[in-house]
């Protein structure tokens, strides 16, 4: 029973160590965050620290960052990516520093994840803004393709490594 209690708080704090990360890139990048949220659909509490409303959400699955999506967009090709994989970066330098315990693993896994381009993961975001940058300009069809491309690759992906250890 600790080691479920142990597991489930520990992905909570990885989770809240990866939109950090987001925020504190947004942050550098002077794009405009409104809130941190952890899980989602309705608010069940929160508190305000300057112009950012820290939120527990009703279902405990996943977190975000509200950041200004028309300000990100206006940034650097380089600014973009930075800001996208802050999570990752935070979740990479928090598994190293605790490397070999249950919070450092994960942390890695929290990063692996969020790098896989899966839709409105943090490798997809990256994958479009690059494929805009190519472009010079946002392309439905070339983002559905790559979409629907990304979430195959993930699946071979996730097939490997599911073979890996069976």
């Amino acid at each position: 029973m600790m080691l479920i209690i142990s597991l489930i708080g520990f992905t909570a704090l990885a989770m809240i160590i990866h939109e950090l990360g987001h925020l504190l890139a947004a942050r550098s990048c002077n794009i405009a965050a409104s809130e941190l949220g952890f899980g989602v659909g309705p608010r069940l509490i929160g508190f305000r620290a300057g112009s950012i409303r820290f939120s527990l959400r009703a279902i405990p699955i996943g977190s975000f960052v509200a950041l200004d999506g028309t300000a990100l967009k206006e940034r650097s090709v380089r600014a973009q990516l930075f800001v996208h994989l802050g999570g990752v970066i935070f979740n990479l330098v928090a598994g190293f520093l605790t490397y070999g315990t249950m919070f450092g693993w994960l942390n890695f896994l929290l990063a692996a994840g969020n790098i896989l381009p899966l839709y409105q993961h943090d490798g997809w975001k990256c994958g479009v803004a690059i494929m805009r940058a190519l472009l010079r300009r946002k392309s439905q069809p070339a983002e559905r393709a790559f979409t629907f491309s990304a979430g195959f690759i993930s699946l071979l992906i996730a097939w490997a490594v599911v073979r890996m250890f069976t």
